[in-house]
């Protein structure tokens, strides 16, 4: 077996290999603990990101992780997103991403948040 490598890659790579995945992993500070939660997202460009979490429970700024990871003789990739996060409460929106973005659960924990890179 062959050790893989490292590799950087530009924001924009980052950005083109989001939109061709849809699930990743919100992680937050909860009570100064970290979360992780299942989530999906869309549109890698504004990311909009659909997750099981609480509104009032999502701090200022998040990290989202995607990865495609198929084993050990193909390469895969991982992408780390951090930044600034906003709940879309704009109801039209809102009714948009719902439509078009498939949630973990649906409810009060359903939350559709926009993560600036």
């Amino acid at each position: 077996m062959t050790a893989g490598r490292l590799a950087e890659m530009s924001g924009a790579e980052a950005l083109w290999l989001l939109e061709g995945s849809a699930r990743g992993r919100l992680v937050l500070l909860r009570r100064g603990e970290p979360v992780v939660r299942p989530a999906a997202h869309l549109d890698a460009r504004h990311l909009v990101v659909r997750a099981p979490v609480q509104a009032a429970s999502v701090p200022p700024a998040v990290t989202y992780q995607v990865d495609d990871l198929p084993g050990s003789a193909v390469p895969g990739w991982s992408i780390t997103v951090m930044g600034p996060a906003t709940e879309i409460a704009e109801p039209h929106e809102a009714a948009h991403c719902r439509r078009t973005l498939d949630g973990w659960v649906h409810g009060p924990h359903d939350t559709l948040l926009r993560i600036t890179p």
